[in-house]
């Protein structure tokens, strides 16, 4: 099993860049997104805003969708750089229970969490971005906080873990393959797409 987890790329925390942890983890990739990106990102949809930011003295750290030295960046900046990716971002109800969630999805990447933290003692509560994702037929946490990936044994574990999470304020976030790029790649593996096109 050490062997598997060494071929599995797990980002450790740093500072408040949880969500980019998250994202290359998600990913398998180092830089598959970067700080300098995820900034770009936060910055395009600070000026594609309608309601422009207002500017104060604060503004050079503590941007709208992110903070500019330490990350801690918002759902907004996920969104659009999931998109960015060709990826869908969907929020799971959790009225609906984790139970709801079909783990064999093929259109199905990996899960995106959010959870409440404490640290420092209980003296800074926020929030906390990670990841889980199948690889080679097996879920892994590879959550940022964790000293390696831990994988569930089944899909019924990863249910539990979910519910637990739900069941404590988190929100679950389904990352979804864009339906196009799976019919892009039928068609040029198989010449067809699985509907007639107008």
């Amino acid at each position: 099993m050490a062997s598997e987890q060494n071929q599995i790329y797990h980002e450790r925390q740093r500072l408040q860049f949880c969500l980019l942890h998250s994202l290359n983890n998600l990913f398998q990739q180092k830089d598959a997104f970067t700080g300098a990106s995820l900034n770009s990102v936060a910055e395009k949809l600070v000026l594609d805003d309608p309601s422009k930011e207002i500017w104060t003295p604060f503004s050079l750290v503590f941007k709208p969708h992110h903070n500019s030295v330490t990350g801690n960046y918002d759902i907004n900046v996920l969104i659009a750089a999931l998109e960015g990716k060709g990826k869908t971002l969907i929020w799971h109800d959790s009225r609906n229970g984790a139970s709801a969630i079909d783990l064999n999805d093929g259109m199905l990447m990996g899960i995106v969490i959010n959870v409440p933290v404490r640290r420092y003692g209980g003296l800074w509560k926020g929030r906390h971005w990670m990841a889980l994702r199948k690889i080679d037929g097996v879920w892994y946490n590879l959550d940022s906080d964790l000293q390696e990936p831990q994988c569930f044994k089944d899909c019924g574990e990863v249910r539990e873990f979910l519910e637990y999470i739900i069941s404590h304020d988190g929100q679950v976030l389904l990352v979804k393959n864009d339906d196009r790029q799976l019919y892009r790649r039928k068609k040029a593996n198989y010449g067809w797409y699985p509907f007639k096109q107008s």
